[in-house]
């Protein structure tokens, strides 16, 4: 699962078990599986079609789902993806992460882009509040749609608690897997235009140029369809050898991956909030991330923070960590006093009481 799945599953699972006196439909748009239906006062609705592209978010949201909500008639529809159906009355409440396509809408497929382009900003009206993960997101949303800040309530994302620090043992069985036995920085999200990874290439390069050092760069997540330019990068590298493409990793597999890193690189040049790095923090591993959108608002002074557009600031930054152990510590120290900020206890709190004021709101 990557951000939006992975913040919709520990909100959810936190909901439904902390409010058993509610009942909770769960729409799903295909045959859906026992590990989502987390306690006994979820009914499960599966109806299609598929929402597998535009056309058939279109049809899903304003025909299949508006079904549901409109024979059920709950008091609440929450939309983890910040997706709502036009064609209901239900009091709405959507979860708007960020809107990149706004700033960047050829990083997506031109349909793709098209349709948030021409429906967020009617969620967004109809919307009775939105829940988003930064306040830069608020401050952004709010100035796109023109809408009064107020109707936009802050809830920051968390980090599984598996998350934690490896003793050296451990981290030396996951190098010898990962890495034949050396430090690596890694990178960990879907290999999407706006991460950066290109760039992040082109440094790690450099780096090692001016380093001489065994280190390698592990790129965690899956290939994504419109990244050329990434692989042009990879193949002009002097050290692509050096370059680790792990694909998709989960669970117990990627919170090793993370603890065992010398440090987390996280340069993408968007993002709403950016749950790698809080990982990282779990895990007590040094964090190199962008000085733009939301990051500098999540990692605060437990990162180090770079110009995501130029290959000499990433560079400069790998090599200091290498260089500079005082630095290392002192960021992972930071870190330590600032993970707890992150929970997905404290999301789930924060998003539970936001129904209850919307519902306050309506009556």
């Amino acid at each position: 699962m990557e951000g939006i799945a992975v913040h919709a599953y520990h909100v959810l699972k936190r909901i439904t078990a902390n409010h058993p006196e509610h009942q909770f439909l769960f729409i799903f748009d295909r045959p859906y599986s026992e590990e989502f239906i987390f306690s006994n006062n979820i009914t499960p609705i599966s109806v299609m079609p598929q929402a597998r592209h535009p056309f058939l978010f279109y049809v899903w949201f304003e025909y299949s789902v508006a079904g549901v909500l409109n024979h059920n008639k709950p008091d609440l529809f929450y939309s983890p993806d910040g997706l709502l159906s036009l064609r209901t009355d239900v009091p709405s409440v959507p979860v708007m992460h960020d809107i990149n396509y706004e700033h960047y809408p050829e990083d997506l497929p031109k349909l793709a882009s098209w349709y948030y382009k021409r429906y967020f900003p009617k969620f967004a009206n109809k919307a009775k509040r939105i829940l988003t993960v930064s306040e830069f997101s608020k401050r952004d949303i709010a100035r796109a749609y023109n809408l009064n800040p107020e109707k936009i309530d802050v809830v920051y994302n968390g980090a599984d608690e598996a998350y934690r620090k490896l003793n050296d043992e451990e981290a030396k069985k996951v190098k010898e897997k990962y890495s034949n036995g050396q430090d690596y920085f890694v990178y960990v999200s879907a290999l999407h235009p706006r991460k950066n990874v290109m760039r992040l290439l082109h440094a790690f390069d450099k780096m090692k140029d001016k380093a001489q050092s065994p280190i390698k760069l592990l790129l965690v997540g899956p290939a994504y369809f419109k990244n050329n330019e990434m692989v042009k990068a990879h193949e002009e590298m002097k050290y692509k050898n050096d370059v680790v493409f792990t694909g998709r990793l989960e669970g117990e597999e990627l919170c090793s991956v993370v603890g065992a890193a010398f440090a987390m690189t996280y340069v993408s040049y968007f993002e709403g909030f950016g749950i790698p790095i809080v990982e990282a923090m779990r895990c007590e591993v040094p964090i190199i991330a962008s000085d733009v959108t939301s990051m500098p608002e999540v990692a605060g002074d437990a990162a180090l923070l770079v110009d995501p557009f130029s290959v000499d600031s990433i560079s400069d930054a790998m090599l200091r960590l290498l260089k500079d152990n005082a630095l290392r510590n002192n960021l992972v120290e930071k870190a330590r006093l600032r993970k707890d900020v992150f929970t997905w206890d404290r999301t789930a709190n924060l998003t539970w009481a936001a129904f209850e004021k919307t519902l306050a709101e309506c009556r």
